[in-house]
């Protein structure tokens, strides 16, 4: 077993629970959306699921990226369940546990966004940090690869705007405009993953 076996055992293990955590919330919604006392889901929750799932997408393929810069040792072990447990505790706040007591999904949104929103750019922001860090001490020697600077630009615009629709949802109270918002987030981190490919 090599170090990033280790590593990756946590850290699959807890982005596994948050996707779960996830993909149970938006199950219990939609059966309870289709019931005998019917509850209202609106765009805004199930937009915020959606980013989680994205973000978790792209966190594992940053880890699967780094493989072989991680190193396994107590700090990067606390580091993992630092990152890894933000997404969790962020994923188990998208859905009501009891989505019977909600009747508008949109009132639990307006509720529970700051955690969620501020969890998801926490983890973000620290995987950001992380991934410095192994760079400066564990870099890679670069492989010779396709100039495209448009893909670049596009590549660090698109990461720029994430950066920033994360605040901006933070921030902005009127509902349509969280939707927007975290459509066009859901579009542009999408966008951001596969370009990475190419960049």
């Amino acid at each position: 077993m090599t170090g990033f076996d280790l590593v990756f055992a946590v850290y699959g293990l807890l982005l596994g629970l948050a996707i779960a955590e996830v993909l149970g919330g938006l199950s219990r919604a939609l059966k309870l959306k289709r019931g005998a006392r019917p509850v209202r889901v609106g765009w805004l929750t199930p937009l915020l699921g959606v980013l989680a799932m994205l973000d978790l997408s792209n966190f594992w393929m940053l880890a699967w990226d780094a493989r072989d810069q991680i190193q396994a040792n107590y700090v990067t072990l606390l580091a993992v369940l630092t990152m890894v447990g933000t997404y969790y505790l962020a994923a188990t706040l998208i859905f009501p546990d009891e989505p019977a007591e909600w009747p508008d999904f949109d009132d639990w949104f307006d509720r529970q966004k700051g955690f969620v929103i501020g969890g998801l750019l926490a983890a973000n922001v620290l995987s950001w940090i992380g991934l410095s860090i192994l760079d400066s001490l564990h870099p890679l020697n670069e492989v010779a690869g396709p100039d495209n600077p448009l893909a670049d630009l596009v590549y660090i615009g698109c990461a720029i705007g994430i950066l920033g629709l994360f605040v901006a949802i933070l921030v902005v109270r009127n509902r349509r405009w969280n939707a927007a918002l975290l459509a066009a987030l859901c579009l542009m981190m999408a966008t951001s993953s596969v370009l990475e490919g190419f960049v």
